[in-house]
């Protein structure tokens, strides 16, 4: 059996797919998306990084980070992410010491050219359609969609006539 290996890059540029434990819908409660917030602006403050894109749905969520030079610990930064939140929801759960906030890992994959970054920021905006949630990534308030329309990124009505081309491949749930 192959062991999973993680690839760390100083300064490197990661997407992450982060799901809530057996996919409840957590953040379906904007009280509950607020205090995500919180917990990367509290983790940022010791331990900076650039969310380059995020989009937070009901039971997972999406980011794209940039890491700073000389800096790979994107595993500390989630630890502590998920930690903050877990002290501020929930009950406990059935595994032990274990709040039912987040499934246990998460799933990175590290940015290989501008292309691959192009694609995974495309991948978060749309993803809220996808699931059904909108019916275009600028209806979804919980997305950096409406601060790449603001530089630039995309048109507003970006994503209304169907899934783009260049994501139609993708599948990273």
């Amino acid at each position: 059996m192959t062991e999973y290996r993680r690839l760390f890059i100083p300064g490197g540029n990661y997407f992450f797919t982060v799901v809530t434990y057996q996919r409840r819908p957590i953040f379906n409660k904007p009280q509950h998306v607020d205090l995500l917030r919180e917990a990367f602006k509290h983790v940022m403050e010791s331990r900076p990084f650039t969310i380059d894109a995020i989009v937070i749905l009901p039971n997972h969520l999406h980011s794209l980070w940039q890491l700073p030079e000389n800096d790979d610990d994107f595993s500390g930064r989630w630890r502590e992410i998920k930690k903050y939140v877990s002290k501020r929801i929930g009950a406990e759960g059935k595994r032990q010491r274990e709040k039912d906030i987040w499934q246990r890992r998460f799933w990175e994959h590290a940015i290989r050219d501008e292309n691959d970054w192009r694609r995974h920021v495309d991948y978060i905006h749309y993803n809220p359609v996808k699931h059904g949630l909108a019916m275009s990534p600028a209806q979804w308030s919980y997305s950096s969609f409406r601060k790449a329309v603001a530089a630039g990124w995309y048109d507003n009505s970006w994503g209304c006539n169907g899934q783009p081309t260049n994501i139609q491949d993708m599948d990273i749930e």
